[in-house]
C-alpha cells in the first residue's frame, strides 16, 4: 500500500491515466517486445485472450495444474501492528529454491518496530528481465529507474532486486532519484554489475524521500544472508498493511524439461484495475530472450492484475518484474509464440492470476470474495468498464459487507458506467439464483435463498447487458470500516 505522508490537513488524491504496461514507443524494450507479438503473436493473443478467462475462472476455483497446492501458513512478524489476519487469507506455499535466484531480507529501519523491511535478490549472469509498470501522472523513483534501465539494457544480463517497504519514493523529485542510482551504485559494487543491472522497487508513504544510508548501511549484512530458499522471507519483508505473505508456485515443461516459476507480491489497498497497486516478483529458471520475455508479461498482466480491484485507486510505484535465469537447461526461447512455451504460458499466467487473486484477498478490512462477469456487452473493452464500475461502487461494496443481494446497486452501476446497454434485456445473477430477467424483478425471484448465498464468503454475480456478445471478468471485495479504520491511521 503506498500513501502520503502527514502533511498540512488535507489528503488530495491524485488522478492519474490508467496504468498499463510499459509499451511507450519511446522505451526500445517494451517497441521490441511489441513488434514481436504484433509480427509473431497476434494469432496467440486472440487465442489466448479467449481462453485466459476462461483458465482464468478455473484457477480461481479449483486451481492451476502444475500449481503447487499452499503448505501451512508463514509466521505473520510483519505487516502493520495490529491487523487481523484476513478471513480470506491464503497460506504461502511451499516454494523451492529457483536455480539462478539467491534472496536475503534485513532490517533497514523503515517502520518504527520491529520487522525486516529490505529484500536482495541476486540472479545468474545472463538473467533476462522484463517489466510492466504504472502509467501514474506522478510515478515514483525507482519506477523510472527500472524502466530506464530496462530500456538501457534491453533486459539483458540483470542482475539484482533492492526492494523496500516503508517509503515510496514517489513525488520527491531529483532528490529521490539520486536516493535510487546510490542504492544500484553501491549494490553493483558488492555484486560485481554495472549499477544499471540493479531493478529497485519501493512501497510506503508518498512524498518522503528515501534515505538511502538506511539500505546501504545494512548491505554487507543482507547479502552475507544470500541463500537460494528465502521466498516465505521475501514475502513477508515487502508487507505494508498486507496481513500475509502472498506467493505462487508452479512448474512447466519446455520442451520436455522441467521448469520453475514462483512468485511473491505485496497488496492491500489502493488497489485498482490495470496493474493495481502493488509490487510483484516472479522468477523462472526457463531461458527465454528479453523481447519474449517483455511479451509475455505484458500479455497476461491483461488477465491478471488488470482484472482486479480493491478500492478503486490506483498507485504510483505499481511494478511487475519477471526475471528468467536460464538455469533449468531447457532450450532457450526467442519467440513467445513458440509452440515448446504452451506449457509455460499457460502456469505463468496462473502463477500471475495466483498473485493478483491474493491481493483481492487481502483487501484492507475485506470480508468477500467476489468475482463479477458482465457479459452481452458491445465489446470486451465495454463489458470490462462495467464490471469495474460495479466492482468499485461503494453502495454495491457495502452492501456485500451487509450480506445484502441488493441487486438494484447492482443496475445502478451498470447504468452509470456509460456504456450501451438494452435495459429491456439487462439480467442479473447471485450464482445461478436470479435476481433480474429481462429488464424487471426476476419471476422466480427469491430473498431468503439471495440473503443465504451473500452469507457465503466467496461468491459470484454476474449479469447481461443484452447489446453484443463482449464478457469480462472482475474480482473485488466488500467495504467495510475496517477499511475505513485501517487508513484512517494509516500513518500513526
Amino acid at each position: 500500500m503506498t500513501k502520503t505522508p502527514k502533511a498540512s490537513g488535507k489528503k488530495t488524491a491524485a488522478k492519474a491515466p490508467e496504468v498499463a504496461s510499459a509499451s511507450a514507443t519511446s522505451n526500445p524494450v517494451a517497441a521490441a517486445g511489441a513488434a514481436i507479438e504484433r509480427a509473431l503473436v497476434d494469432p496467440l493473443t486472440s487465442a489466448l485472450k479467449r481462453a485466459g478467462l476462461r483458465r482464468a475462472q478455473k484457477s480461481a476455483s479449483e486451481g492451476s495444474p502444475g500449481v503447487a497446492a499452499p503448505a501451512k501458513p508463514a509466521p505473520a512478524g510483519a505487516g502493520k501492528p495490529g491487523l487481523a489476519i484476513s478471513p480470506l487469507a491464503v497460506p504461502f506455499p511451499l516454494i523451492p529454491p529457483i536455480p539462478g535466484v539467491e534472496i536475503a531480507t534485513g532490517r533497514a529501519g523503515f517502520y518504527k518496530h520491529e520487522r525486516e523491511d529490505l529484500l536482495l535478490m541476486r540472479f545468474a549472469e545472463g538473467t533476462s528481465a522484463a517489466g510492466v509498470f504504472t502509467r501514474h501522472g506522478v510515478g515514483s523513483a525507482p519506477v523510472d529507474w527500472c524502466k530506464r534501465q530496462l530500456a538501457a539494457s534491453g533486459g539483458a544480463d540483470v542482475r539484482a532486486l533492492v526492494v523496500n517497504a516503508g517509503c515510496a519514493n514517489s513525488f520527491t523529485g531529483k532528490p529521490g532519484a539520486d536516493a535510487v542510482r546510490r542504492v544500484a551504485t553501491a549494490v553493483g559494487k558488492r555484486l560485481d554489475c554495472r549499477q544499471r543491472d540493479v531493478m529497485m522497487a519501493s512501497t510506503g508513504v508518498i512524498g518522503v524521500i528515501l534515505d538511502d544510508s538506511k539500505i546501504t548501511a545494512r548491505l554487507p549484512e543482507v547479502e552475507a544472508r544470500l541463500t537460494a530458499d528465502a521466498w516465505a522471507q521475501a514475502g513477508r519483508a515487502i508487507m505494508t498493511t498486507d496481513t500475509f505473505p502472498k506467493g505462487a508456485y508452479a512448474t512447466a515443461l519446455i520442451d520436455g524439461v522441467e521448469v520453475k516459476i514462483a512468485g511473491i507480491a505485496k497488496g492491500s489497498g489502493m488497489i485498482a484495475p490495470d496493474m493495481a497497486t502493488m509490487l510483484a516478483f516472479v522468477a523462472t529458471d526457463a531461458a527465454i530472450a528479453p523481447a519474449a520475455l517483455q511479451t509475455l508479461v505484458s500479455l497476461y498482466t491483461r488477465t491478471t492484475f488488470n482484472c482486479v480491484t480493491v478500492d478503486g485507486d490506483r498507485s504510483t510505484n505499481d511494478t511487475l518484474l519477471l526475471f528468467a535465469t536460464g538455469q533449468s537447461g531447457a532450450p532457450k526461447i526467442s519467440r513467445p509464440g513458440d509452440k515448446r512455451l504452451a506449457d509455460f504460458r499457460e502456469k505463468l499466467e496462473g502463477v500471475l492470476l495466483d498473485l493478483a487473486l491474493q491481493l483481492v484477498k487481502d483487501g484492507e478490512g475485506a470480508t468477500k470474495f467476489v468475482k463479477i462477469t458482465v457479459n452481452g456487452a458491445e465489446s470486451p473493452a465495454s463489458a470490462r468498464k462495467i464490471a469495474r464500475t460495479i466492482a468499485e461502487s461503494p453502495l454495491v461494496k457495502t452492501a456485500f459487507a451487509g450480506e445484502d443481494a441488493n441487486w438494484g446497486r447492482i443496475v445502478m452501476a451498470v447504468g452509470r458506467a456509460d456504456e450501451p446497454v438494452a435495459r429491456e434485456k439487462i439480467s442479473v445473477k447471485f450464482g445461478d439464483l436470479y435476481a433480474a430477467r429481462d429488464g424487471l424483478i426476476s419471476a422466480e425471484y427469491d430473498e431468503a435463498k439471495m440473503s443465504a448465498y451473500v452469507k457465503n464468503q466467496e461468491f459470484e454475480v454476474s449479469v447481461d447487458v443484452g447489446v453484443g456478445r463482449g464478457s469480462a471478468t472482475v474480482w473485488t471485495c466488500d467495504l467495510t470500516k475496517q477499511y475505513v479504520a485501517i487508513n484512517g491511521d494509516y500513518r500513526s
